[in-house]
């Protein structure tokens, strides 16, 4: 079994927030902002290296678009 690391919000500092990986669905991390209550989330690669980040705004204006569907992925947003 592989230990798990654990992240904490920092979110007094740019580009610092929750960390998730960037092939999470939209939907998923949607739901993930709401519970944390947070209005952005860092994406890393599979190497935990930081690849992006995404706000609450900005996946709220792609759901409502024409071109959402549920398979989307942050990676394919960013």
């Amino acid at each position: 079994m592989t230990p798990t690391r654990t992240q904490h919000a920092v979110l007094d500092r740019p580009g610092s927030g929750p960390r998730v990986s960037d092939d999470m669905t939209v939907e998923v991390a949607l739901s993930l902002m709401a519970g944390a209550r947070v209005d952005h989330l860092v994406l890393c690669d599979g190497d935990e290296q930081r690849t992006g980040l995404v706000t609450l705004a900005g996946l709220a204006v792609l759901r409502d678009s024409a071109a959402y569907t549920d398979r989307l992925r942050l990676r394919d947003v960013v």
